[in-house]
């Protein structure tokens, strides 16, 4: 009646057991029966240390117990004198908060976002941006100095702001200190650190990286071809160099997410021809219809969706003359275009590699067209060099921009405006809150040791330290919010068209597609438990403009987290309900399932390099070639191809760490699996889950049919590796399989 608080009831708590290192403290409390509903618990912490508050209970009320879930970390009063406001698992819209709990709810916002000044602490709580400045390593080499990725310049997503001391010798740059700054309750939970940490990206850098220079003493020595381990081959040690795999792997390996219909012919470059030469590409009908033939015309194959194509051409065209002034490798700009046969399988139909001209030593455009060989042993080598150079490329790109760029990088910034904008009581921060689970940490990671100035990528991957100036560029010129939408980026690939009477809306151009086929599946069950929750908070269109918070979420996502694209037209408008469920729906998508499709096949596809390798280190015979080159290559071919792998000690390296990015931990959350205990706690919202947990199940069954299907030759036969990527559930381990809610490794 008089809108003001309250009086808090206060009282201290007394241990009451303790248990494998987890306390139960008890306390009385008496409740006057007018003080109303109660909405959030304020903790001190009188101990010398921090503690993780698990939950609060209340029992004792008429209507049942109240339920608060903290799952957070509290600092002792001396660190720290503001006291921690827990609100209970009952969700709010910001204009149906109680007025006792809105003055706690607005000051908890003003509190994660801090004033954007000094340098933050380990154990701080605050969410605010910055640019990826930290990558490099000027003061100690100059050699090491990295630009500055988000910006004019270099677009980039935001991270987290640390606030570290600038480097002497680059003012733009922040010193690369051990305090790679996360706010506390993004970091690992003591299970998750333990079980991490006997394997980690740490690790490998610690042990595997200084044992395999210790015995593979040049970095760019020989090849390791001697590594064999349980991988994609299922038996079969040769699977690598047989075509068939090379197409099927597009579909259904590591990196299903290039691949792309050939829409206009014949293929032109877009880049300037003043600079990067002549745009035409040397693969001519020609030569299509010679490996084609007796099947279809080219004009056929267009005509009826045949023609498929890997285009790495313009994107790392640009990069070619900078990346061969380093030290053990090279590069080229490539399409590798690929047929559709009747049996739904892609086959192999061209390679193209270009260089393009050289100022520095006057050497004119280089391309060349190789195709599988009938009966030229020569041509058959030479094919298999220039396949080595498209699954460089490929990977490379894999790793850079379909996993880190798209499923780490572009998600930091959510998280950071759910923390900042959306109230910890609000529905949707209660939505996206187990998608986020680890992200921050585990990128945090990644530029220590992942991403950074000699790390693993630069020391690995192609292109080496030109590897983040890639994923910037691709950000810049091809990142869309919108096209982050599995049924969207398969349109804008061609990969399906809409069509209102096929499942999901949309008919596939290629049926035996598996991370397209399972992937609609899990985006149609991900998509109606998102539209049941919204459409529960939410049955008025009014109530999304209306929402203060959600409104500055949204906006400041666009504007600030991913600022370098903030004038762009295809940012989604937030005015619906089916606007929210659209936005919030990608990125539950991009967090759990699309990390799930790129990462944890890497060890069973890449760990084996002859099959993926990282990067290829030597030209193409065919170019330049002197007469001594040539002749060696005529006499061991086999050579070559080896000298053109990576080397024993990148092998050894990519190995190790693929090994640990694949792995799930013992304290994984699926997607479907484990409902938030603010979801329980409405009825209405308990029942949409259990059946998003009900059609999770069922695409379990689903996958396991198909992958039973020998009609499905993409997925089923003779060592080819089933295609589990998107199967919800697993057990820990590397196992190739199981979807977590969130991109926790």
């Amino acid at each position: 009646e008089t809108g003001l608080e309250k009086p808090v009831i206060q009282t201290r708590t007394k241990k009451l057991s303790e248990k494998n290192g987890e306390v139960k403290y008890a306390t009385e409390l008496e409740v006057p029966g007018d003080f109303g509903e109660v909405g959030a618990v304020i903790v001190e912490n009188e101990h010398y240390n921090e503690l993780f508050l698990i939950s609060i209970v209340l029992d004792g009320f008429e209507n049942g117990p109240v339920n608060v879930v903290c799952d957070s970390w509290v600092h002792p009063r001396s660190k720290d004198s503001k006291n921690r406001v827990f609100f209970t698992t009952k969700s709010y819209l910001p204009s149906e908060t109680p007025d006792g709990l809105t003055r706690y709810r607005a000051e908890e916002l003003s509190l994660l976002r801090g004033n954007g000044e000094g340098e933050r602490q380990q154990g701080n709580r605050i969410y605010d941006y910055d640019v990826y400045n930290d990558l490099g390593n000027p003061d100690s080499n100059p050699d090491l100095a990295r630009p500055v990725l988000g910006g004019k310049e270099h677009p980039y997503p935001r991270r987290v702001r640390a606030g570290r001391p600038r480097t002497e010798s680059d003012p733009l740059s922040e010193t690369g200190s051990s305090n790679f700054y996360v706010p506390r309750d993004e970091e690992f939970s003591q299970v998750k650190q333990s079980a991490f940490s006997a394997s980690t990206t740490s690790a490998v850098l610690r042990a595997v990286v200084p044992a395999a220079e210790t015995i593979f003493i040049d970095r760019n020595g020989c090849s390791g071809l001697l590594l064999i381990d349980r991988h994609v081959s299922a038996g079969d040690r040769f699977f690598w160099l047989k075509d068939e795999q090379f197409g099927r792997q597009t579909l259904a390996g590591v990196n299903p997410c290039s691949i792309e219909l050939v829409k206009e012919w014949p293929l032109m470059s877009k880049l300037d021809p003043e600079i990067y030469g002549p745009p035409e590409s040397a693969i001519t009908t020609n030569i299509v219809e010679q490996q084609i033939r007796g099947f279809m015309t080219l004009d056929e194959a267009m005509k009826q969706k045949k023609l498929f194509m890997l285009d790495y051409h313009d994107l790392l065209l640009p990069f070619v003359g900078l990346v061969r002034q380093l030290e053990g490798t090279t590069l080229y700009g490539s399409r590798a275009l690929f047929f559709l046969t009747p049996v739904g399988t892609l086959k192999p139909v061209a390679i193209e590699l270009v260089r393009p001209p050289s100022k520095e030593d006057g050497k004119p455009q280089w391309k060349q067209v190789f195709t599988p060989a009938n009966c030229s042993a020569t041509e058959e080598w030479l094919w298999k060099l220039a396949k080595a150079h498209v699954l460089a490329h490929d990977s490379g790109y894999h790793e850079l921009v379909s996993h880190f760029l798209r499923t780490h990088a572009c998600l930091e910034p959510y998280i950071i405006a759910t923390n900042r904008q959306l109230s910890a009581m609000h529905p949707i921060h209660r939505l996206l809150h187990p998608h986020f689970r680890y992200t921050m940490e585990i990128n945090s990671l990644a530029r220590q040791a992942l991403i950074n100035a000699d790390g693993i990528i630069e020391l690995a991957f192609s292109p080496l330290k030109y590897s983040m100036q890639l994923g910037s560029a691709v950000y810049d010129q091809r990142w869309r919010f919108d096209y982050e939408a599995l049924p969207k980026d398969l349109i804008r690939r061609g990969m399906a068209v809409e069509d209102p009477s096929a499942p999901h809306g949309l008919k596939l151009t290629i049926e035996d597609y598996p991370y397209a086929s399972d992937g609609l599946i899990l985006w149609d069950g991900l998509h109606q438990w998102v539209a049941d929750y919204v459409s529960h908070y939410y049955p008025d269109p009014s109530l999304i403009t209306s929402d203060a918070e959600l409104q500055s979420w949204w906006t400041e996502i666009r504007t600030v987290g991913h600022g370098d694209k903030k004038d762009e037209p295809w940012w989604p408008s937030l005015a619906t309900p089916s606007d929210l469920i659209e936005i919030v729906t990608t990125i539950a998508w991009t967090a759990s399932a699309q990390h799930a499709a790129v990462n944890f096949g890497q060890y069973a596809y890449g760990g084996y390099f002859p099959n993926r390798p990282s990067i290829a280190r030597t030209n193409m015979p065919t170019e330049d070639p002197t007469d001594e080159a040539w002749k060696q290559f005529i006499d061991t071919p086999e050579k070559a191809l080896l000298e053109m792998f990576p080397s024993q000690f990148q092998a050894v390296v990519v190995m190790a760490i693929l090994d640990v990015l694949s792995n799930h931990s013992v304290d994984e959350e699926y997607i479907g699996q484990v409902m938030e205990p603010a979801w329980g706690d409405d009825a209405v919202i308990r029942a949409a889950f259990e059946r998003f947990n009900g059609r999770m199940k069922a695409l379990e069954v689903v996958i396991d049919g198909r992958n039973a299907n020998e009609k499905l030759r993409n997925r089923n036969g003779a060592g080819v590796l089933p295609y589990e990527l998107l199967k919800p559930f697993s057990e820990p381990g590397v196992t190739g399989k199981g979807v977590p809610y969130s991109t926790s490794i």
